[in-house]
Parts: C-alpha cells; sequence; structure tokens
C-alpha cells in the first residue's frame, strides 16, 4: 500500500483533526458527532471516514497529538536518574487547542489521559521520595497518596480552567498566562508551608505526620 499521501491529502487530515479538536473539547466524546466535525473542518463526513475510519478513530488521533507528545516526554523523564516532574507545566504551554482538548479528556478520562496522569504520578512519587525519603520512602502509602494528590492539583488548573477565568480575569489556556498559573501556585506552597511550621499550623501538621504530643489522659476519679 502507497503509504505516501499528496501534500493537499495531508493539510485535509490535519484540518480534520484540528477541527475534532475543538469540538471534541467543546462538547466532549458523546456531544461531538461526526456530523459537527465535518462542518467545522468544512469537509465532508466521507472524507472524515476516508481519514480516520471512524469517529472512534479520529479520537484516538486527538489523543495522540494531543497528549501523545506530553505522555512519551513524561516516560522520558521516568527514564532519566532524576525526577523532575516540571513537564505538567508544558501542558499549559501546548497549543490552545490541544490544551482544551486535554482538558477535556482528562475530565472524561480517555485512555492516553488516564495514561498520562499515570505516569505523572509515577514520576511524582520518585520525586517525592528523591526530596524527602524519610516521609516518602518507596512504594508506601503515603507516597503514592500524595504523587497522585500532587497530580490532580496541578492538573485542576486545566480541567477548572472556566472557573479560573472567572476569577482572575485571564484566560488559564492561553500560554502567555501561564507564569501567572506557576507564580500563583508557588506562593500557595510557599504560603503554606510557612503557615505550617508556625505556631498556629504547627499542631496541623504534626498531628498529620503523627508527631503530634500524645493526649494527657484525665485521671479516674
Amino acid at each position: 500500500m502507497d503509504t505516501e499521501r499528496p501534500a493537499e491529502d495531508l493539510t485535509g487530515r490535519a484540518r480534520i483533526r484540528d477541527a475534532a479538536l475543538e469540538v471534541f473539547a467543546e462538547r466532549g466524546t458523546k456531544g461531538a458527532t461526526v456530523q459537527l466535525i465535518a462542518a467545522a473542518a468544512g469537509v465532508s463526513t466521507g472524507l472524515i471516514r476516508h481519514h480516520f475510519g471512524s469517529k472512534d478513530g479520529l479520537r484516538r488521533a486527538c489523543d495522540e497529538y494531543a497528549v501523545g507528545t506530553l505522555l512519551e516526554q513524561a516516560r522520558r523523564a521516568l527514564e532519566e536518574d532524576t525526577a523532575a516532574p516540571g513537564f505538567m507545566d508544558s501542558m499549559h504551554r501546548a497549543s490552545g487547542a490541544s490544551t482544551r482538548y486535554l482538558a477535556r479528556a482528562l475530565v472524561e478520562d480517555s485512555p492516553a489521559a488516564a495514561e498520562l496522569f499515570d505516569t505523572g504520578a509515577a514520576l511524582a512519587e520518585r520525586f517525592l521520595t528523591e526530596q524527602d525519603p524519610e516521609r516518602f520512602p518507596p512504594g508506601a502509602e503515603a507516597t503514592r497518596d500524595a504523587a497522585a494528590v500532587m497530580g490532580a492539583m496541578q492538573l485542576s488548573t486545566l480541567t477548572l480552567h472556566t472557573h479560573l477565568r472567572r476569577r482572575m480575569g485571564v484566560d488559564p489556556l492561553d500560554p502567555a498566562h501561564t507564569p501567572r498559573l506557576a507564580a500563583a501556585m508557588v506562593g500557595v506552597y510557599t504560603t503554606t508551608v510557612a503557615f505550617l511550621s508556625g505556631e498556629q499550623g504547627r499542631p496541623i501538621s504534626d498531628a498529620l505526620t503523627g508527631d503530634a504530643p500524645p493526649t494527657p489522659r484525665e485521671e479516674e476519679p
């Protein structure tokens, strides 16, 4: 079979994929029909089936385009000697259509998005263990829990982008505003650490980590 296609054929395929990214992001998998995608791309439904076979095939192509690069980046990070879960920042720096698609895919739990979350959580586990091996030993339940929550906190800025836009007054999925999101997150972490290390927050921190002094038992009359 001839694997090479004319340039205009490849352009048509990319146009359909880009339109599908937008429609899937706006309407979700169930709401996005082949007819809507064809109308958005300015092509026939037959051309979509020619390139992708079905809506499921088109969805897989969108996953590969919008999630595949990030997933591969996370996999490479796992293979490196030092964990650095900064790949999540790349999610915000992707193209607008890809980022919005990813936000929807995470909510709908597409296979590619689920794998991305799991790979990122595995990377976060290693990062936490390297930073604080006593608190986060390898394979411990507390380490897995913290890594999963860490990933959820990072990704919530994508999945809750409409609420962030309302409160911040800017589109958080616009790569131009990524530094603003990062600065806000660092500010939250820094303030939280300072609070938990202070007089008011230390009892909370001690209780959560099991370092709180035992509660005195009341003497029986």
